[in-house]
């Protein structure tokens, strides 16, 4: 497995891993690596963009291009902190360009002075280089073209607008991958209900004669001990016809743990150990969460499910072809992942048994890695493309692989959102303020079409009737009962499509976070809506679909 931290010994290393610390305890190196090989695309350098830039640069990303044809006027110098006074009449996207390259020396910047309809028109192919593209406040007919190009070749693209105090994130994946989605409570791989040879020899050999030996003893194997007794009791109690109250063959029910955590009590004072003692209290309080049952996770069962692990094509579906092919041959179970929580136990006997999990967890590794270079064979790939440390990332978070596959902003702003619509119309009242915002966006974006500016730029008392009646006749196509609210149409026409420069840094940091997990394949990220109302200081995430 790839190192967590990098090795002192190299002054160079020892610097960067200096300077990028605490996120290196997130995603590690390899997603540092990645996240400095990456290229990054900034449509248009306003409040929001820049926001977003920022925290890409400050932590390291490799290089980005800021393309804007815009020129730098007051009220951007008024709400965007990477512009001064100095930058008006100039190019926006040059003045940005040179503070936010002062943030971090590593990360490389350019800036292109063009629009990026024109950009489309005389090199078609110019977006396809960047790992992500972020565009921010794109009028809808370039949203719509950009949106089609950047799905066609797979190259996941976030659509960000704030609008006073309304914030909007779309992000567009076509398909992505994730090997390590970081749970927020990852549940621990014991074994305990289908141990394997190598572990009942280990736990045979241990032999509990007396308080003191019970004492130093992680209390996973006190708990496979008890359990080991409980369950053969209850076999030996089904043999004699004893079925009054015999225990349960293995507990996985709150009742059947409740009878076992009795059992485990007093199978531990039998040993001399006090209700006091760590072993003990720990090991009570584990059986919970360590006694489980042994099974591959229903979002892991249908990715493996998937037509692609037929016809691998990609890394990830080579392993998931592979790991399939694994399953199979062990009765179901997935490859063990090594780890071990912590104990309050003798050094020397908890590093056996944790050592006993590696080793198993290795064994494992090593055969989805032969039988992925035996797919990658059969394909007449390089089997030198996928690495043993690879595999063993794979098979250590195999339980917690994730697949999003996502939906084309061009064809959810030609088509009818009807599940906002449906939860709209069946609570108008007390409906999420959230919900309203997003069909009153979804209009801004046609009112900017139609006119050339946002309503409320030049007149909001005119604008909220132009604003209206582009509102009415969206809503009329798309055939629909829900009325828009007054004082949303109100709120919005007030803010004249004006930045405020804190919805811009809170939404500029959301969009950013996503960027990274797309960049570094890891965590999960939105799917795929994102609204922020900083009136009332809530959120909503949407998951448009097809059906929408």
């Amino acid at each position: 497995m790839t190192s967590a931290s990098p090795s002192p010994k190299s002054p160079e290393v020892s610097e960067k891993s200096k300077k990028y610390d605490r996120q290196l305890r997130l995603w590690g190196d390899h997603g540092q690596n990645k996240l400095e090989r990456s290229q990054i695309c900034l449509i248009n350098a306003n409040a929001t963009g820049t926001e977003i830039l920022k925290s890409l640069v400050l932590p390291g990303c490799g290089s980005f291009v800021i393309v804007d044809g815009h020129r730098v006027t007051q009220e951007d110098i008024g709400s965007n902190f990477f512009l001064d006074a100095d930058s008006l009449n100039k190019s926006r996207a040059e003045c940005a360009l040179r503070l936010l390259s002062e943030l971090n020396a590593d990360v490389a910047g350019e800036a292109i002075a063009d629009h990026p309809d024109s950009l489309l028109n005389t090199d078609p192919k110019f977006f396809n280089r960047f790992t992500v593209v972020i565009g921010c406040h794109l009028g809808e007919r370039v949203l719509t073209s950009l949106s089609k190009v950047l799905w066609e070749h797979g190259i996941p693209f976030l659509h960000v607008q704030t609008t006073g105090m309304i914030g909007w994130i779309r992000i567009q994946l076509n398909e992505h991958t994730i090997i390590e989605s970081h749970p927020d409570n990852p549940k621990s791989d014991l074994r305990l209900d289908v141990p394997f040879p190598e572990l009942v020899s280990h736990m045979d050999s241990i032999q509990l004669v007396n308080r003191e030996d019970s004492v130093k003893t992680p209390w996973l194997v006190l708990l496979f001990k008890a359990l080991k007794a409980y369950i053969s009791q209850g076999a030996q109690n089904e043999k004699c016809g004893d079925t009054d109250s015999p225990p349960e063959r293995y507990p996985f029910t709150s009742k059947q743990k409740a009878a076992f955590k009795s059992y485990l009590k007093e199978f531990s004072r039998s040993l001399g150990l006090d209700d006091s003692d760590d072993s003990f209290e720990e090991a009570v309080k584990a059986v919970n969460t360590a006694v489980m049952r042994t099974t591959v996770p229903d979002e892991v069962k249908s990715i493996l499910d998937d037509p692609k692990t037929s016809k691998p094509e990609s890394k990830f579906w080579i392993l998931c072809a592979a790991l399939k092919e694994f399953i199979n041959d062990k009765n179901g179970q997935l490859p063990v992942r090594g780890a071990l929580p912590d104990m309050t136990a003798d050094s020397e006997k908890y590093i056996k048994l944790q050592n006993v999990y590696r080793d198993k967890a290795s064994k494992d590794a090593n055969e989805i890695f032969d039988k992925a270079c035996q797919i990658m064979k059969q394909s007449g790939k390089q089997v030198s493309s996928i690495t043993v440390e690879e595999v063993r990332l794979f098979c250590k978070e195999s339980h917690n692989l994730r697949l999003l596959r996502g939906y084309p902003i061009h064809e959810e702003l030609s088509s009818s959102p009807n599940s906002v619509l449906t939860e709209l119309a069946q609570n108008m009242e007390e409906c999420d303020q959230e919900l309203m915002f997003y069909i009153i966006l979804r209009a801004h974006l046609r009112f900017h079409n139609e006119y050339g500016t946002y309503p409320g730029f030049d007149d909001s008392e005119t604008d909220i009737s132009r604003f209206k009646t582009t509102m009415l006749k969206i809503l009329n196509e798309w055939n629909t009962s829900v009325v828009a609210r007054e004082d949303c149409i109100h709120e919005i026409c007030r803010y004249g499509g004006a930045e405020i420069p804190s919805v811009a840094a809170f939404i500029g940091g959301a969009a950013a976070h996503e960027v990274i997990k797309l960049i570094t394949n890891q965590y999960v990220p939105l799917d795929n809506t994102f609204i922020y109302n900083a009136i009332t200081s809530t959120t909503r995430s949407l998951k448009l679909a097809a059906d929408l």
